[in-house]
């Protein structure tokens, strides 16, 4: 089966283009700029990458586009849409209403648009890609993959906030956790990779990149997250502050003249190790080079950040009554591994030594802890894209 995977943001649309019978991405790309001037990056599988400036308007252009590279003579890898077999959506919050993924119709579309409140950045967005797929190929299934949906296991004990309960039960105002395609990819791929009984294991998933999320998966479920209502709570991140005392929120407005979305934005886009380090950088790779060359500002965002990931570790270690294995995983997670080496010296109360050399490398499966450690520490590689292509084919 041939499946089209989006990922449609505010401004942007990446994709990829998967056989999933023999699981090899046929192409993959990126719509930048929808709606400002518009740009294409487009590659097909043992090719260059090509770059593509043109109008994108709205999301059906940026569609539009793909489809027509997708089908190019030269560079495509169809002859017709009538080979797109499904179209598989990410789809960021489901709310409560969806604990796995679902076919796309009419109801299921109105559902997504209620809780547009609760992502209002995103969820539009992935509607308007549904939307545009459904015009451009009528004949194709569609699926909605929610980035919410691996963590509804969570029991009450774990989503619920210290708040009037009323508010739970009139706004649904609670926990609900992000990046859960992810979360459940490497949480099942690090079960083959270890040979471990997945419905019998006490995993941590580190999901590190501008956005970072953990997860305490327990027997194949997730128990519980960092991420909360929003995508805000939890770690700090690239821009993103994380956990916060909530009063600071109306001791900042008053400082700085604020009103709520003022410091809405201050948290969203101006804080975390940006913030931390002076408006430095959100990219550990910038935050690298400066705190080798002794800057104090780089130093201490990366203190921090590692810090924050290694109590959460503590954290879900307690939650699930011990741990067996700990996945780090996206960009930060994957590439960092000044990251990795720093939470792990958090863990010596785990039982947990690093391999140095197996900490360097990069880009594939490995267990970085020493063979005498209690708990394996791995690098797992994330591919939401593919489980979004396997949820899909699961599915029809």
């Amino acid at each position: 089966m041939n499946v089209l995977v989006i990922n449609c943001g505010s401004s942007s649309l990446k994709f990829q283009f998967i056989n999933s019978d023999t699981e090899n991405v046929m192409a993959k790309g990126l719509c930048e700029r929808i709606g400002i001037d518009g740009r294409l990056v487009y590659q097909k599988d043992g090719a260059d990458k090509e770059t593509t400036e043109a109008d994108m308007p709205t999301h059906k252009q940026a569609i539009q586009m793909v489809l027509e590279a997708l089908m190019n003579p030269a560079a495509g890898v169809i002859k017709n849409l009538d080979e797109v077999d499904a179209v598989g959506h990410r789809v960021v919050h489901g709310g409560e209403k969806f604990a796995s993924s679902v076919i796309i119709n009419d109801e299921v579309m109105a559902a997504i648009e209620e809780c547009n409140d609760l992502a209002p950045l995103h969820n539009p967005a992935n509607l308007i890609g549904i939307r545009a797929c459904q015009e451009l190929m009528p004949k194709a299934p569609m699926i909605a993959v929610f980035d919410t949906a691996f963590h509804q296991t969570m029991p009450e004990k774990a989503y619920i906030y210290g708040l009037p309960y009323d508010y739970y039960k009139k706004y649904k105002v609670r926990r609900y956790g992000f990046h859960g395609t992810s979360h459940s990819y490497v949480s099942q791929h690090m079960a083959e990779f270890l040979n471990m009984d997945y419905n019998n294991s006490r995993m941590i998933i580190c999901h590190l990149g501008n956005g970072a999320s953990i997860s305490a998966v327990k027997n194949g479920i997730s128990v519980d997250t960092s991420m909360g209502l929003t995508p805000l709570e939890g770690l700090v991140m690239g821009t993103r502050s994380g956990d916060i005392d909530p009063a600071i929120m109306e001791f900042i407005a008053k400082k700085e003249n604020l009103d709520i979305a003022g410091v809405m934005n201050v948290l969203n886009k101006e804080s975390g190790v940006t913030g931390v380090s002076g408006g430095l950088s959100s990219d550990f790779r910038d935050l690298e080079a400066e705190m080798n060359s002794g800057n104090e500002n780089a130093a201490r965002a990366v203190e921090v950040f590692c810090y924050r990931v290694a109590k959460y570790i503590g954290a879900y270690a307690a939650a699930m009554n011990g741990v067996d294995a700990i996945a780090f995983t996206a960009g930060i997670g994957e590439n960092a591994n000044f990251v990795r080496r720093k939470v792990c010296e958090y863990l010596g109360y785990l039982g947990i030594t690093l391999d140095q050399e197996a900490n360097a490398k990069r880009g594939t499966d490995v267990v970085i802890s020493t063979p005498d450690s209690k708990v394996k520490v791995c690098v797992i590689p994330t591919d939401e894209e593919m489980k979004i292509c396997k949820e899909t084919v699961a599915l029809l």
